[in-house]
């Protein structure tokens, strides 16, 4: 197996199926990919439309997991331990991506490199306006435009979470999202990873991942000015315990910057 591709969904709407239709309708082989989809923290009357889904969709490689625990990255955890792909990408359930994604992906990528795709980020219900202030957008018209070669800052901007790349599972091995933090934890695994990090190549703009901004999303949630700071805190911590580890494994650039984006 090529790919796992890593959804993991909670009480899903009509978004899951866009998802869903976008990652059957890949251009490379079916046999060349799998659908790790983990339903947490919740069951009906969720799971048995997925369920027909499934059915109406046989010829996709899925592996399909329902957990009572919630949480993304308990979600995430339980879909690497199973995957089976040589390479790992991950998509939000409200998110979706061109038919060209994984194709392209998978053609950049190698065993030390990371491959990276075009952002597309919008407002939900207003897909043919793209956000113009999306900051990965902008790295990857920098980028491209300026062939960079280097992990720079602007490189670097595409690690602030999992999704919009395809990951060698070798760079993961047994290493895991932390499930104590519901916010920040994206940008921490990435970080806890990044030490395998050396290289980078991009797709053309063929690759896109619609990234999809909606009201009530767990990541738009209002939250109290004390969540807010247990939360910074405990993140800056958990970031200083992973570089002082391996100092010299990690970039110190990268590090700082994902301080200073924990303090913002």
């Amino acid at each position: 197996m090529k790919i796992s591709v890593i959804v993991p969904t909670y009480k899903p709407q009509a978004y899951l199926w866009e998802c869903l239709d976008s990652i059957y309708n890949q251009s490379i082989p079916k046999s060349d990919y799998e659908l790790v989809l983990v339903l947490n923290g919740c069951n009906e009357p969720y799971n048995t439309p997925i369920l027909d889904w499934l059915s109406k969709h046989k010829d996709l490689n899925v592996q399909f997991f329902q957990t009572d625990t919630g949480g993304v990255s308990n979600a995430r955890n339980i879909a690497l331990d199973n995957a089976r792909g040589e390479y790992v990408t991950f998509i939000d359930d409200d998110d979706f991506i061109s038919p060209m994604y994984l194709e392209e992906l998978y053609e950049k990528a190698t065993p030390d490199t990371v491959s990276l795709c075009y952002p597309y980020a919008f407002n939900d219900g207003k897909i043919e306006k793209q956000l113009s202030s999306y900051g990965v957008t902008d790295a990857y018209n920098y980028c491209t435009g300026h062939k960079c070669n280097k992990l720079t800052s602007m490189v670097w901007k595409y690690f602030s979470g999992p999704c919009m790349k395809l990951i060698p599972m070798s760079f993961i091995q047994d290493r895991r999202f932390d499930v104590r933090f519901k916010n920040g934890e994206d940008s921490l695994f990435m970080f806890l990873i990044s030490d395998k990090t050396k290289k980078f190549a991009f797709t053309s703009k063929d690759a896109v991942y619609y990234r999809r901004y909606r009201d009530n999303s767990a990541y738009t949630r209002s939250k109290t000015k004390r969540e807010i700071i247990a939360n910074k805190t405990s993140l800056i911590k958990a970031y200083i315990s992973i570089y002082l580890r391996k100092p010299q494994k990690y970039s110190l650039l990268f590090f700082i910057t994902r301080l200073l984006g924990t303090l913002r």
